[in-house]
This record gives structure tokens, C-alpha cells and sequence, in this order.
């Protein structure tokens, strides 16, 4: 029932010579190594073996009854006492079975002292035995070793109860000091200490003059939450014996079964806790910064931190804030995802709980509020999961519940005091630090074209298809006017332009008034119908591309403008891609549309502090603001887009989609590590008709449904090939060029036999093929004309590129010598400040903007068409198109996702 051995007798590495003694093994590997020398399995297992017997046969053994002893248990026993300084161990069904058995030490008439932040189970266990044992309990603030002194009788107390840190606001208590002061009072109290919180690896208490410990093993000690276990240790031979005389009576101890669990959980209890203390520090550092209370003794300013540093060996994995609000507490409490709710902790998966509604519901209201137990607490357990994801999926949630707003002025996420009226409150407050919409401001912003590399046109059906970026791009430009009129200028759709007073436009039409803050996924179908009979009529049937841009653009002015916030501007749209081959074109339009706007609005905040890798880059949350917003465009657009598209245009890079119905898992995933490949993208020029394609697929599907479905299989292999080979860090370049040249000639004859090739598609396929080429081709897009994607070799001569060039053109194709997965959404504002004109010394701001080492200091340059933006627009609508990229970028230093 109890290790036999004293600490001191515990197994360490004896000293193989005089001269080069052993060292006691760290914590770590005690934790690692379970090693009894008077329990030696006959067989050398290296787990140790369940003893699933509920008796034993002989007389005068170690083990007659498993209630009374089990060699799987004593094994756990023993591994228990030498990881936490102990003497003895012994071990129970639960924690609260653990804290009953020492509570039946004490006698009726017994007083103890106990903190007044108690774990929920524990207040209620101490209301029961005041109640029917005769046992009197004096609640004192145990942070203030001097509070106990007035309760502290030399006969009358039996026992001081304490938890460090408490459960849940992380108080701490001096367990070195109270111990010293009850036994110079009270001799006979015995000093008991719950240690859940922090387990053996961070604090033992046992070392600071306690007496008794307990542990809920439920929690860090098994660290999974699939069993339930209380853990004793002691070192009191006589306290020892009365502890096991009672387990032994009453039956509760630890079965074989989760003896043998729990003794495979503490042999990663370092490991564990290394982790999710780590990511509880980062967690907790970032809810200081954004101003809420947070109880964790990591924190600087904790009231018990000094003493905490000296008790104990790091700040554990648990802590706590206050919203100053309930329903906003239970607003961000709901809105977590990976964050789970429960009443426990310790656990490898991180969990979100309210104590006063959960774990210390028990406690009468009126008793929380005088022991300070705020009923907006939130209680944070860390897991082990990637720091990154919890970060995010609880900043979600904060954003979600209105916690937090983004603040323009300081670039950041910052606390709001009332969630309600965030959203309004703030943008107001920015346009007035802001001054409105700055006189003059332009911005520039571009985003990629999209190629599907493999899986187009079956992905309707269910295979995966992978798509990436490609670096031709659309551009856009939007400049303030200030004669009240909005106008657009659409350079590749018949150099179009246009403009409306903006008092003109429908605003009666709009669904409600606009709410700042508020991504409209649901399109104002009154709002489009008003568009398309107002401002548009004209256009509807004499120019359809003009009709769908100017449709796009007009809305997603009206849903973001509020009554005291409708810009005069104008928008300049231009592109590299080629207008309807399949690359994506409208989803490029909708991004750089939806971030012109969004930045117009202040709806997101000019990037310029995010890094990645050392190089200046665009923030998530405002990748993703884009995002949203680009989405509802596509819906303008499309009428259902899948989100491939726009989500290509936005994050960059290449991504896996596989649409929802057909038995795999749905959605989208980045491919990690994708390495940009020189591709040359071919326009056939063949218009295409995407919605007899897909039928025409649905229908041979019906007929021949075996052979389809062969098709369907093999074109899904191909594309988890292709996705891991890309992703793949340690695949040689070679290696990867040579299997996606396999890959593509063999998708491409998969969709000949569907019948969405065309004939201009295989011309285009032999003359890449052809001596001296012998270059892999295949369709992409819905195929039937658009785009042809031709894989183009590191070493490939650029003479016989120029020469393919020449040949397609020739035969009347347009061939466009791109990359493929490269960068997403790009910003400038302008006149842009150039990174080379800071000063020597960076401001702080500056800093995380700068490379490391720094740049030597270079004379301020002078920006191109600065300070005039009308020829700004100007030069930007008369550049020829094959200078356009190169002009546009070298106008300043653009950022991007």
C-alpha cells in the first residue's frame, strides 16, 4: 500500500570509480525510469506487468488481497514517493478520495485552517465534515502567513490546509514560512498541501516543511484525462501507517489497472509540462498586453511571484483572467474551438472553463464574493498543442465575443470596455485620430492569377484538386476624389470607365444599415437587383464583363459605407492575366477590389510591422479581412464559388481543396514548403463553356460509371502524389521536377478520356513535346480552350525557350513565362516610405520591420510621380502591359502575404 523505502534509499547510480563519482539522475529521467530493486520481474519486461488479480495464493506473502496490496500498484507507489521526495506513497480513486482519507485524521472537536481560494470539491468536502464530523474550519487568506496566527491554537489544531498556487487565482502561499510558524504554535498540526496544480516536477512540497501531499493524478500526473487516480505522499512513518490503515479499511485504492496507466503517464510528466508551461507563459503575456487581469505567477507584476520563484521550480500550466463582464466571459468561452470546456486540468489537450458556473459552482454565491472570486473569471488550462493555434483560436474567440477590437491608430489589437457598441466606438475614434480618409492617399494593391495543377474539372466529383498562385497578377489603384462622384476604370475590359454621383446610388435598397465590423456572407439580393435596375441598367446586356465588375466593386461600396463614411474615389483596375483562360482573373479582381475598399474604410490597418522570416509581410488577421470580403465578391461573380480561387489570390503559395459530399474530407489546406517552379502558361484563346464541360463529364459518368470511376480514383492519386512531392522539404529539386513531369503527363491523358481537352489545347501540348522541347503539358481550368501549363526545367536553355515562345505565337497562341507558388495579397501605400530612407538609428516601431544585420544607411531616394496622384493613375493606365509588372513593383517596397 506504501513504498517501503525512505528518499535517501531510492535507486540512483552508484559511483563507478573513487575518481569519477555518479550524479543523481535529473527529474526527467527519474520520471522516465521505473526501477524498484526489491521488485525485479522474472522476465526483464521493460513496462512494468499488470497484476490483474484480486488475490493471492500462500501464506505469510507480500500480497494476499489486491484492496490491501497489488505489485502493479506498488510499483506506481514507489515510482510516486521517489519523484517527489518522499518516503511514502500511496494511492487512491480520485484526488477528493485522497483529501478524505487525510481528513479522517482529524477528531471531532479538531480545528482546521485552510485557504479561502479553494479548489470547488474541496470547499465542499470541508462544509460536510463541519457539518457531521464536529470539525471547526477558519478560512484566512493564506498569501498572508501573518492571517493564520490569530486562528493557530497549540491543542486545538490539527491540521492547516493549503493550496499553492490556488484554484483558480493562482494565489500563492509562503509554504516554508506557515510551516515554520504552525509547528512552533502547534506541534502536533500537520501541514497539508495540494500540489495539482503544479505536480512533482515543479514543486514538493514535502522540501518546504509540509507534512502531508496530496495530488489529483487525475490531472498532470497522468496528463490524458482517461482515468481518474489521487496520489499521498508523506514522510512520517506514524502518519504514514494511518493513512494506509484507513485506505486499506475503507477500499478506495488505485486499481491495478490504472495503476499501470498511470505509472506509462508520469513518464512523460517533464516533457509535458516543459510544453505547456511554455505556451501558458506566451498565453498569459499576451492577455496582460492586451489589458485584461490575469492571475499567473509568470507574470512580472503577479502579487506572489518572488515567493513562488523560491517554493517552486516554474509557474505551471494553469491560469486565469477577468473580462469585467459575465456574459462577455461566457461569449469568449463559447466561441473557443480548440480550447475545450470542462471542469478539470492537467490534461495534454488545452481547456477553457467559467469556475463560478463549472468547478466552484458549489460554493454559495455570496461566499465567492466575499473570498474575491470574480464571477467573470476564466480559467486556461495549456495542452500540448502548437502554441501558435491555441494563440490564434483564443484571439478568434476574444474577437468574436467583442473582447477586443483592431485599433487603425496602433496597429494592433486592443481591449474594449463595452463589446456592444466596439465596433462603432472604435471607428469613430480612428476616423477622428486619423482625420477621416487621408487628402491624397492612394493605395496600390495586386494579387495572383490561380493555375489548378492537377484534379481541374473532377473536382466536382469529389477529387482533390491542388492549385497555387501565379505571378501574373491583377493590379489595382484607388485614388480619393473630392467632387462626391465614385468612378472605375477597367483597363482589360475595353478600356471601360464610368461614374456615378454617389447620392445616385441605391442606398434605400440596402438590407438595414450598414454595420461596421460585420462581414455580410449572405448577399443583399434586394441591394443587387437594385444595382442591376438602377446605376447598371445601361450596362447589363451590351457589355457583360463591364456589367459583373462595376456589380461587384458598387456593392461591396454600399455594405462597408455607414451613413457618415461614403468616400469620393476612384478605382483603376489592370491586369497581367489573361481575362477569362481559366487563371483566375475574376478572384484576382475580387481581392484587389475588396482590400482597395477595405483599406479605403480603414476596415483594415495599413501592414507594416508583421515579419516573416526577416522580410516585412502582410498580418494574418488582415489576410484574412480580405479574405472574407473577396469571397462575397467571387459570390457576385460565380453565384457559388468553392473559395479556392480567392483564397489563392489572397494567401499565395498552393493549396489542396476537396469539396464536401463524397465521402473524403472537405475543404482546403496550404501545402507547407511548396517551391516556386517556372511554369509557361499558354492562352489557346478558345473561349470555353465550363457548364457544358461539367455536364458533359456528369453524363459519361452515368453511362460508363465504372470507367469514370476508375478515372476519378486514379486523378485522386495523382494529386496526393503531386501534394506530398511538393511538400516534401527533403525531396531533391530534381527529384520533384522529374515526378510532377510524370504526374502531369499522366493527368492530362485522364482528362482526354473524360472529353475536356480541346484540339487547340493538344496543339499546343505536341509543340511543347516535340524535339527539342520534350517538355510535359497539360489542360487547366475547365479545360475545352482556356490555358494550357507547361512544367519548365531549372536547366532548360533560355535559346529554346525563346524559340517555344516564338512557336506558339506563331500559331497563334499567347505563352506567358511565369512562376508558380509564389506571393499572395500585395500593398502599397503611396507615396510609399521606402525602407532605405530610415534613419541609422530605427525607431521602435521601425525595428521589427528591420533586417538583421542592419542595412548600411543609404541617402533618402527620390520616389517616382510622388505628391501628384492624378499622373500617378495616369502613368499606371498608359504603361504598355509587358513593363507593367516591373513598373508597378519598383514604385516602392510592396508588402505581402
Amino acid at each position: 500500500m506504501m513504498s517501503k523505502h525512505s528518499f535517501a534509499d531510492l535507486p540512483t547510480p552508484e559511483p563507478e570509480s573513487p575518481l569519477r563519482p555518479r550524479k543523481p539522475y535529473r527529474f526527467s529521467t527519474l520520471c522516465a525510469t521505473v526501477d524498484n530493486p526489491d521488485m525485479k520481474d522474472q522476465y526483464g519486461s521493460s513496462s512494468v506487468p499488470i497484476y490483474q488479480s484480486a488475490t493471492f495464493k500462500g501464506v505469510s506473502g507480500e500480497y494476499d488481497y489486491s484492496r490491501s496490496g497489488n505489485p502493479t500498484r506498488s510499483h506506481l507507489e514507489h515510482h510516486i514517493a521517489k519523484i517527489s521526495s518522499a518516503a511514502h506513497a500511496m494511492v487512491v480513486s480520485s484526488g477528493m478520495a485522497a483529501l478524505d482519507v487525510i481528513l479522517r485524521i482529524l477528531k471531532p472537536g479538531d480545528e482546521v485552517i485552510a485557504g479561502d481560494d479553494l479548489y470547488g470539491g474541496t470547499n465542499r468536502l470541508l462544509t460536510y465534515i463541519i457539518t457531521h464530523g464536529g470539525i471547526v474550519v477558519h478560512h484566512v487568506d493564506t498569501t498572508n502567513p501573518s492571517s493564520l496566527l490569530p486562528h493557530i491554537h497549540p491543542d486545538k489544531t490539527a491540521m492547516v490546509l493549503l493550496e499553492s498556487p490556488t484554484n483558480p487565482l493562482l494565489k500563492i502561499a509562503d509554504l516554508a514560512t506557515i510551516s515554520q510558524q504552525v509547528k512552533e504554535r502547534a506541534p502536533n498540526a500537520l501541514i497539508v498541501v495540494d500540489n495539482t496544480m503544479m505536480s512533482p516536477y515543479l514543486q514538493r512540497p514535502l522540501e518546504h516543511g509540509a507534512d502531508i501531499v496530496y495530488d489529483s493524478a487525475t490531472k498532470y500526473l497522468s496528463g490524458h484525462h482517461d482515468l481518474m487516480a489521487g496520489a499521498i505522499t508523506c514522510n512520517r512513518d506514524d502518519v504514514a501507517k494511518q493513512l494506509a490503515f484507513t485506505i486499506n479499511s475503507i477500499g478506495n485504492a488505485l486499481t491495478p489497472v490504472d495503476s499501470f496507466f498511470l505509472l506509462r503517464g508520469i513518464k512523460t510528466l517533464a516533457l509535458r509540462m516543459d510544453r505547456q508551461q511554455a505556451t501558458a507563459d506566451l498565453v498569459a503575456h499576451y492577455l496582460h498586453a492586451l489589458g485584461f487581469i490575469v492571475h499567473y505567477p509568470g507574470l512580472p507584476n503577479h502579487p506572489g511571484r518572488e515567493i513562488h520563484q523560491r517554493i517552486a521550480e516554474g509557474n505551471g500550466a494553469v491560469l486565469s483572467f477577468e473580462t469585467g463582464n459575465k456574459a462577455l466571459s461566457e461569449k469568449i468561452v463559447a466561441a473557443t474551438r480548440l480550447w475545450g470546456i470542462s471542469v478539470s486540468f492537467g490534461c495534454v489537450n488545452s481547456l477553457i472553463s467559467m469556475p463560478c458556473v463549472m468547478s466552484h459552482a458549489s460554493i454559495d454565491p455570496a461566499v465567492r464574493a466575499a473570498r474575491g472570486l470574480p464571477e467573470d473569471l476564466i480559467r486556461l488550462c495549456v495542452g500540448i498543442e502548437d502554441p501558435t493555434d491555441l494563440l490564434d483560436d483564443l484571439e478568434r474567440a476574444l474577437l468574436d465575443a467583442g473582447a477586443i477590437i483592431h485599433s487603425v491608430s496602433h496597429n494592433k489589437y486592443i481591449r474594449t470596455a463595452d463589446p456592444d457598441a466596439a465596433d462603432a466606438i472604435s471607428h469613430a475614434v480612428e476616423r477622428l485620430v486619423l482625420g477621416g480618409h487621408l487628402e491624397g492617399q492612394q493605395w496600390f494593391v495586386s494579387a495572383p492569377g490561380k493555375v489548378i495543377l492537377f484534379g481541374e474539372h473532377v473536382v466536382v466529383h469529389g477529387v482533390t484538386a491542388v492549385a497555387a498562385s501565379v505571378d501574373l497578377r491583377c493590379y489595382g489603384l484607388v485614388t480619393p476624389r473630392n467632387d462626391g462622384k465614385l468612378s472605375v476604370r477597367f483597363h482589360d475590359i475595353n478600356e471601360f470607365y464610368h461614374e456615378w454621383p454617389i447620392s445616385h446610388l441605391p442606398w434605400e435598397a440596402l438590407n438595414g444599415t450598414p454595420s461596421e465590423g460585420v462581414s455580410h456572407e449572405t448577399l443583399d439580393q434586394t441591394l443587387l437587383t437594385a444595382l442591376s435596375a438602377g446605376p447598371l441598367k445601361e450596362l447589363g446586356d451590351t457589355q457583360p464583363q463591364a456589367f459583373a465588375a462595376c456589380t461587384t466593386f458598387l456593392y461591396l461600396y454600399m455594405v462597408l459605407a455607414t451613413s457618415d463614411d461614403r468616400p469620393s474615389l476612384d478605382f483603376v483596375a489592370r491586369s497581367t492575366l489573361p481575362v477569362g483562360a481559366g487563371l483566375g482573373s475574376s478572384a484576382s479582381f475580387s481581392t484587389c477590389a475588396a482590400s482597395a475598399l477595405l483599406l479605403t474604410y480603414r476596415r483594415i490597418a495599413p501592414p507594416t510591422k508583421s515579419a516573416h522570416q526577416g522580410q516585412p509581410t502582410i498580418p494574418v488577421d488582415v489576410a484574412d479581412e480580405v479574405n472574407r470580403w473577396a469571397f462575397i465578391a467571387e459570390k457576385i461573380l460565380h453565384g457559388n464559388p468553392s473559395g479556392v480561387d480567392n483564397s489563392v489570390a489572397v494567401y499565395g503559395g498552393a493549396l489542396a481543396y476537396t469539396r464536401a459530399g463524397f465521402g473524403r474530407k472537405s475543404g482546403m489546406e496550404a501545402i507547407q514548403g511548396f517551391k516556386s517552379l517556372r511554369f509557361l502558361l499558354t492562352n489557346s484563346k478558345i473561349p470555353r463553356d465550363t457548364k457544358k464541360l461539367v455536364a458533359g463529364v456528369g453524363e459519361k459518368k452515368a453511362k460508363e460509371p465504372e470507367l469514370v470511376g476508375r478515372i476519378l480514383d486514379a486523378v485522386q492519386n495523382i494529386s496526393d502524389r503531386a501534394r506530398q512531392a511538393l511538400g516534401d522539404p527533403e525531396l531533391s529539386r530534381d527529384a520533384l521536377l522529374s515526378t510532377l513531369s510524370a504526374l502531369i503527363e499522366e493527368n492530362h491523358g485522364y482528362l482526354v478520356t473524360l472529353g475536356v481537352s480541346h484540339p487547340a489545347l493538344e496543339q499546343i501540348r505536341s509543340s511543347t513535346a516535340g524535339i527539342p522541347y520534350k517538355l510535359s503539358t497539360k489542360l487547366t481550368g475547365a479545360g475545352g480552350g482556356g490555358c494550357a501549363v507547361t512544367l519548365v526545367p531549372d536547366d532548360f536553355a533560355e535559346s529554346n525557350l525563346r524559340d517555344l515562345t516564338n512557336d506558339l505565337i506563331q500559331l497563334g497562341f499567347q505563352p506567358y513565362l511565369t512562376s508558380v507558388g509564389g506571393s499572395g495579397l500585395g500593398i502599397l501605400p503611396f507615396p510609399p516610405k521606402s525602407a532605405s530612407s530610415r534613419s541609422h538609428a530605427p525607431t521602435t516601431d521601425d525595428a521589427l520591420d528591420e533586417v538583421t544585420p542592419p542595412k548600411t544607411p543609404t541617402p533618402e531616394r527620390e520616389l517616382p510621380l510622388s505628391g501628384n496622384p492624378d499622373l500617378v493613375r495616369a502613368t499606371f493606365g498608359s504603361s504598355p502591359a509587358s513593363g507593367l509588372a516591373a513598373w508597378v513593383t519598383g514604385l516602392g517596397d510592396w508588402l505581402y502575404v
